[in-house]
């Protein structure tokens, strides 16, 4: 054989796997896990808004996009930051930028399903408008879950910093051993504040930047509590532990309300979602029977009645079985 053909082979397979190892070093170069796990935590530090520029310049550069330009256009978007910020909150690792990806995504894959089935107009803009929501949709089921899971754990956390500065620990090295031992999603609030502090964030600024990121009025409570502390003084320990039986005997009495209260939430569902239901079934099944509702001018009056009524049904439920503790 060739010795000349034998050396362009072995040349082109080592050139194959070098260029193959290039585009895996640079794929973990951008995506990888220690890039991701450093991202979400700068992101994360950089969610407070009490810092001053010169304090926290660098951490506060939050990335709405990988982009720079559809960074800048995003900036000028109304309420992108509370968009952001609740995107935060959801704990997902979505960037606004792949969240509106997201929303246009399934906005146009239901359009294009819609009209190769040949659903009527008015139909498919209705379920293109909803399929829009449907991110929206689970980062709100997110931010909820999470916010709920900071709820419950809050109680051990004041209870165990409470029992950190009896131990004779500062506050600051409380926070600390909060972070340490408390797992998901609150651990990681206390280790943000504590790693804040760490870097020169004052105490105030630090506690405000976690009350900002984490919407739970409790946490609210154990901020003003400290920062009141930090004051006109007191026995903090004592504060902390009594905030703690105070928040674990709410969450008893709402675990209570909940469960007296399904029954009327899952009967507010079924209501809610049966009349939609039936009528996007007959859209498939038999068109011709629920076309008037869309073709004859009085069914398209009774349902646009029909629906607004079953909006504001929706949303009287809504308001009737939400009871707060």
């Amino acid at each position: 054989m060739n010795m000349s053909l034998i050396a362009f082979a072995v040349l082109g397979f080592v050139a194959v796997v070098m260029l193959i190892q290039s585009v895996y070093l640079l794929w973990i170069d951008r995506h990888g896990a220690d890039v991701k796990r450093i991202d979400a935590r700068l992101r994360a530090l950089s969610a407070g808004n009490h810092v001053a520029d010169e304090k926290m310049s660098i951490l506060k550069q939050r990335m709405l996009s990988d982009s720079p330009w559809l960074t800048q256009v995003l900036s000028n978007l109304p309420r992108v930051q509370v968009l952001d910020r609740q995107l935060q909150q959801s704990g997902l690792t979505w960037s606004v930028a792949r969240f509106a990806a997201y929303t246009l995504a399934s906005g146009v894959a239901c359009l294009l399903v819609g009209g190769m089935f040949g659903v009527p107009w008015l139909v498919v803009i209705v379920l293109t408008a909803v399929a829009s929501l449907v991110p929206f949709w689970i980062m709100r089921r997110k931010r909820g879950k999470r916010i709920l899971k900071l709820e419950q754990q809050l109680p051990d956390a004041s209870e165990l910093i409470s029992r950190a500065l009896r131990a004779g620990h500062a506050f600051p090295a409380a926070l600390g051993m909060a972070g340490e031992e408390l797992p998901e999603p609150l651990g990681g609030e206390f280790r943000i504040a504590f790693d804040e502090i760490n870097y020169g964030v004052s105490m105030n600024d630090a506690l405000l930047n976690m009350v900002s990121r984490v919407p739970v009025e409790d946490l609210r409570y154990f901020v003003i509590a400290v920062l009141i502390q930090r004051e006109a003084g007191g026995n903090l320990a004592e504060i902390l532990g009594s905030i703690g039986a105070i928040i674990r005997e709410r969450l008893k009495l709402l675990g209570k309300v909940r469960v007296l209260s399904a029954e009327g939430r899952l009967s507010a569902w079924v209501l809610g979602v049966l009349p939609f239901a039936v009528a996007g079934l007959l859209t498939f099944l038999n068109p011709a029977y629920i076309a008037m509702f869309w073709k004859d001018p009085t069914g398209i009056k009774l349902g646009s009645i029909a629906v607004t009524m079953m909006v504001f049904g929706i949303l009287w439920m809504r308001k009737t079985i939400r009871i707060r503790v």
